[in-house]
C-alpha cells in the first residue's frame, strides 16, 4: 500500500529540481511555447530516462590518465576493493561521491539523481525500487518500472571492459624470478576518482574552511586559541579538461579541473642546535647575542644619543616603543624555547642556567610526574612556579643587564624608565599566572 504524503514529497522534490532546471535554461525564453513543453514534468522524465544510458557511473576513469584514451572506467565501490594497509580507495568506506563519465549534455541527469530525499539520493531509491519513488515518477505502472530501472542501470554498466593504447601499463612481478616472462602480469593504472575528490574536499576545508581560518589568522598574529591549525605545504595543482573539466568526469567538473598534487619529496635533515646549551650559564646571555636584539640595543643606543638633551613627551614616547620591541624578542625568545624544547628539557642535570630561568622557559615542566629518584627536587620546582616569584626575577635580571648594555654606550636610564620597564617584562614572562606582581 502507498503512502500518498511519502508519494508528494518524491513529487515535489522532482518538480522543484525540473523547475530549477527550467529557469536556469529558458532564461528570457519563457513566452516559448515548444521549448518550456520539454520541462513538463513527465515529458523531461521520459527524456531524462532515456539520456541516463548515455552516461555510466564510476569510481577509477580512464580520461585522467590521457584524454584520448578509449579504454574502460570501472565503478567499484569501496568495500568491494581488496582491503589493503596501504593508503586507497578501499579506506573510504560508504563515504565517497560516485562519479559520471559519458556525454557532458546528459550529466543534467545524473544531478537530477543526486537529489535527496529522506537523506538519500534517489538515484539509492532507484536501485532499491522503492515502490513511492515509482509512482512519484509516473502513476503508469509499467512506465514508472521502466523509468526507474532506467536510473538505476546507472550504476550497472555492461560495457566490456578493456585497455588502449594511450594507457599507461606496468609489468608487475607476482613471482620470484624476474628472468621469467610468465612471471609477470600487465597492469594498468586508472585514476581514482572518488578518492581524488574525498581528498580534494578534505584540502578544501583545511585550506578555507572557518575553523582553520581562524587558527591560522590566531597564529600568525600570535594570539592564543584552543584551535587546532591545520595546513598542506608544497602542494601543487593539476588542471585536466582545460575550460572543459565536464568533458573528462562529472566530479572533475565540480572541482573546476583541480586534482591537488601533494608533496612527494625526500626528508631534509637538518641537525637541530638547542637552541638553550646545556653549558649556558644564563638564557639571558643566549638572548642578548641574537643578531635582531643587538640591533635594537644599537637603534636604541643611537637613538638616545641623538637625543640625549632632550626630555619631552615625544622623545619617551619613541624610546618606550624601542624598548617594547625589545620586550616582545624577550616573549618571541620564549615562546620559541618552549616550542623547539621538550617539556623537561631543563631537568637534564648538565642544564646550569638559574632557576628563576628554568621556571619561565619550562614551566610545562611543573605538569611532569615527579621523578622517582628526585621527588623533592622536582616538588620544589611545583612549588617555586606556584608561588610566582620568578617572574620578578627574570625581569630584574633583564632589567639589570639591558642597564649595563646602556651604561657601556654612555647611557643612563632613570628610577622610573628602568621600573617601567622590569613591569613590562614581568607582565610578558609571568601571563597567563593570575597572581599580582611586584614592579
Amino acid at each position: 500500500m502507498r503512502d500518498k504524503a511519502r508519494v508528494q514529497v518524491f513529487r515535489q522534490a522532482i518538480t522543484d529540481f525540473i523547475q530549477s532546471r527550467r529557469d536556469e535554461k529558458l532564461k528570457g525564453k519563457s513566452d516559448d511555447a515548444t521549448l518550456m513543453r520539454k520541462y513538463d514534468y513527465a515529458v523531461w522524465l521520459e527524456d531524462a530516462a532515456r539520456r541516463v544510458g548515455q552516461i555510466y557511473a564510476a569510481t577509477h576513469i580512464s580520461k585522467a590518465i590521457h584524454s584520448s584514451a578509449k579504454a574502460s572506467n570501472l565503478y567499484v565501490t569501496p568495500d568491494n576493493l581488496p582491503q589493503r594497509n596501504e593508503i586507497g580507495s578501499h579506506l573510504l568506506g560508504h563515504d565517497f561521491e560516485i562519479d559520471v563519465v559519458g556525454n557532458a549534455a546528459a550529466l543534467d541527469v545524473f544531478k537530477f539523481l543526486k537529489t535527496k530525499v529522506e537523506g538519500k539520493p534517489l538515484l539509492a531509491w532507484a536501485e532499491a525500487g522503492d515502490p513511492d519513488f515509482k509512482v512519484a515518477l509516473s502513476e503508469d505502472p509499467v512506465q514508472a518500472d521502466s523509468w526507474s530501472a532506467a536510473f538505476a542501470g546507472l550504476l550497472s554498466s555492461n560495457q566490456k571492459t578493456q585497455s588502449h593504447s594511450l594507457m599507461k601499463q606496468i609489468y608487475w612481478l607476482t613471482g620470484e624470478q624476474p628472468s621469467e616472462d610468465e612471471q609477470y602480469i600487465l597492469l594498468q593504472p586508472l585514476f581514482p576518482s572518488a578518492l581524488v575528490h574525498y581528498v580534494h574536499q578534505h584540502i578544501q576545508e583545511i585550506r578555507f574552511g572557518e575553523n582553520n581560518k581562524a587558527a591560522r589568522s590566531a597564529f600568525y598574529k600570535k594570539q592564543s586559541s584552543e584551535l587546532v591549525y591545520r595546513d598542506y605545504k608544497n602542494l601543487a595543482v593539476r588542471k585536466l579538461g582545460g575550460t572543459k573539466p565536464q568533458n573528462v568526469s562529472q566530479l572533475n567538473s565540480e572541482r573546476g579541473g583541480v586534482n591537488y598534487l601533494l608533496a612527494s619529496l625526500p626528508p631534509l635533515w637538518k641537525s637541530k642546535r638547542r637552541l638553550i646549551p646545556l653549558n649556558a650559564r644564563s638564557a639571558l646571555d643566549v638572548f642578548f647575542r641574537q643578531k635582531n636584539v643587538v640591533f635594537i640595543i644599537d637603534m636604541l643606543v643611537e637613538f638616545l644619543k641623538a637625543k640625549q638633551n632632550d626630555n619631552n613627551h615625544h622623545i619617551r614616547g619613541n624610546r618606550e616603543k624601542w624598548v617594547q620591541r625589545l620586550v616582545a624578542l624577550l616573549a618571541d625568545f620564549a615562546a620559541t624555547v618552549k616550542v623547539e624544547m621538550p617539556v623537561g628539557w631543563s631537568r637534564d642535570m648538565n642544564c646550569q642556567i638559574p632557576d628563576y630561568e628554568k621556571l619561565w622557559l619550562d614551566s610545562e615542566r611543573s605538569l611532569l610526574h615527579p621523578r622517582e629518584d628526585f621527588i623533592e627536587i622536582d616538588q620544589n620546582f611545583c612549588d617555586a612556579y606556584m608561588k610566582g616569584d620568578w617572574p620578578d626575577e627574570v625581569a630584574q635580571n633583564f632589567g639589570r643587564r639591558l642597564n649595563d648594555k646602556l651604561r657601556d654606550s654612555s647611557i643612563t636610564i632613570g628610577d622610573d624608565e628602568y621600573k617601567y620597564l622590569v613591569k613590562q617584562v614581568i607582565i610578558d614572562v609571568a601571563w597567563p599566572i593570575p597572581q599580582r606582581r611586584k614592579a
